[in-house]
C-alpha cells in the first residue's frame, strides 16, 4: 500500500519499515503530483476522524430527529441496500493506492530494478499488509483470531492483482475487471437465485464459513470483497498511468469525468432498475461501478483544481496525513482507538466538565482534541523528514 509517487518512492531493506530522509516538505512538492497528496491526505484525515470517534460523538449529539442528523449518517456506513458518502472512504483508499502503483514502479525501475524484482517487493508487500491486517483484527477482538475483513488484507490482493495486469494494454485492465465483476455476480445469483443479496445469506457469507468458520458479528461484510472491489484498483492504476504520461492536461480531466460519469450511470442504474443493490458491505457490481466512478470524478475534480488551476496552498494539512498513511493507520486502528481516546477522555472530562459542559459536548470536544493529537503525530513526522513505508 505504498502511496509514494514519483519522487517520493523509499529505499527498500528487505520489506520492513525504513526510514526515508527527504526535503523540506515545500521543495518536494515541487515535483509532486499535489492532486494526488490532496486525494489521499483527505481520505486519510477521515480515517483519523474515525478512529478519534468524532462521527459516533456527532451521532450522539444529533440523534434521530434532529435536523442535522441525516448530514451526521453520512459519516457512517449505510446499514444495507443504498449508498452514504462514508461508503466512499474503503474505494478511495483503494482507488488512490492503484493511482500510485505507475509512478512508484516507474521510480524503481528508473533506479534498475528489474520488473521481476519488483514483482517480489509487491509479493512482499502484500505479505506484510496480509499480515498488518490480520493483526489488527487480532487487536480488535483483543485475543488471537482469524479474521479477513481489514482493508489491508483485500489489498494484500488486489494490489499484486493490479500490479501483474499493469504491463497489459488498457483495454486487457478494463476487460480484466470486468471480468472480475461478472463473475461476482454469477457467484452471488448461482448461490441463490431468488434473493441473491441477503445480509449474512449469501455467496460472499458462505465463503467466510468456509475460510474462517464464521460471519462478520452483525455487520453483514465478506472477505469476498477483495475479488470486486480489485476494480477499484485496476481503475486507479490506468488513471495513474494516464497522468505519468503527460503531468498536466485538460485531456485528462474530460476523461476522468466521461469514465467517472459512465461507471456512476452504471452502478445508480442497476440498482435503480432493481436489477442489482448497491451494497458497500457485500461490495455488489452496483456499488464497485457506482463508488469508483465516484474516486475518478474525485481524482479529476483534484487534478483540474491543484494540477490545473494551481489553487494548493489548502493542500499542506492534508498531505502531511497522508505522506505516512500507513504509519497512521495502523496507529490509529490499534493504540489509536483503544489508548489515546479514552486517554484524552479523563483530561476533557475532567478539566472541561467542570465547566458545565454536558456529555455530549464532552464527547465531542474529546474527539476534537484527539483528531488534533493524530493529526500532529502526522505533522511531528513530516517535520522531522521521518517516513514510513513498506
Amino acid at each position: 500500500m505504498d502511496f509514494g509517487e514519483k519522487h517520493s518512492c523509499t529505499q527498500q531493506q528487505n520489506g520492513y519499515f525504513v526510514l526515508q530522509s527527504a526535503r523540506n516538505f515545500n521543495k518536494k512538492m515541487e515535483n509532486r503530483y499535489l492532486s494526488l497528496d490532496a486525494f489521499r491526505g483527505i481520505t486519510m484525515f477521515l480515517l483519523v476522524g474515525e478512529a478519534a470517534q468524532m462521527y459516533s460523538s456527532l451521532e450522539n449529539a444529533f440523534p434521530s430527529g434532529h435536523f442535522l442528523h441525516g448530514l451526521v449518517e453520512q459519516f457512517h456506513h449505510h446499514p444495507w441496500a443504498g449508498l452514504r458518502f462514508w461508503d466512499l472512504i474503503q474505494p478511495f483508499f483503494m482507488f488512490i493506492v492503484g493511482v500510485a502503483m505507475p509512478f512508484s514502479l516507474k521510480s524503481r525501475m528508473n533506479k534498475g530494478d528489474s520488473w521481476s524484482k519488483c514483482l517480489q517487493h509487491i509479493l512482499w508487500r502484500s505479505l506484510l499488509l496480509f499480515l498488518f491486517g490480520t493483526g489488527l483484527h487480532c487487536v480488535y477482538s483483543g485475543k488471537l483470531v482469524f479474521e479477513l475483513w481489514n482493508v489491508l488484507t483485500q489489498l494484500s490482493f488486489t494490489i499484486p492483482l493490479t500490479f501483474l495486469l499493469m504491463r497489459t494494454d488498457w483495454k486487457w485492465q478494463i476487460g480484466a475487471s470486468m471480468v472480475l465483476l461478472i463473475v461476482t455476480e454469477i457467484c452471488y445469483r448461482m448461490y441463490d437465485p431468488i434473493a441473491p443479496f441477503v445480509k449474512d445469506i449469501n455467496f460472499g457469507s458462505a465463503m467466510d464459513i468456509l475460510l474462517m468458520g464464521k460471519l462478520n458479528d452483525g455487520g453483514g461484510w465478506v472477505t469476498f470483497n477483495c475479488v470486486p472491489t480489485a476494480a477499484h484498483t485496476i481503475w486507479g492504476a490506468l488513471c495513474g498511468k494516464l497522468l505519468l504520461e503527460q503531468k498536466t492536461s485538460a485531456g485528462h480531466v474530460k476523461t476522468f469525468l466521461l469514465a467517472g460519469i459512465i461507471a456512476l450511470a452504471v452502478g445508480f442504474g442497476l440498482h435503480w432498475m432493481g436489477v442489482t443493490p448497491i451494497i458497500k458491505r457485500i461490495a455488489t457490481t452496483a456499488f464497485v461501478f457506482a463508488s469508483g466512478g465516484w474516486a475518478i470524478l474525485a481524482l479529476a475534480f483534484f487534478h483540474w483544481l491543484i494540477d490545473l488551476k494551481n489553487i494548493r496552498a489548502w493542500v499542506w494539512p492534508f498531505s502531511i496525513v497522508g505522506m505516512n498513511s500507513i504509519f497512521i493507520y495502523v496507529f490509529i486502528e490499534s493504540l489509536g482507538g483503544q489508548w489515546v481516546v479514552p486517554t484524552i477522555r479523563i483530561f476533557n472530562d475532567g478539566f472541561l466538565g467542570n465547566f458545565g459542559l454536558g456529555p455530549a459536548a464532552l464527547l465531542i470536544t474529546n474527539s476534537i482534541f484527539a483528531w488534533s493529537f493524530f493529526w500532529f503525530i502526522c505533522w511531528f513526522l513530516n517535520k522531522h523528514r521521518i517516513y514510513f513505508r513498506i
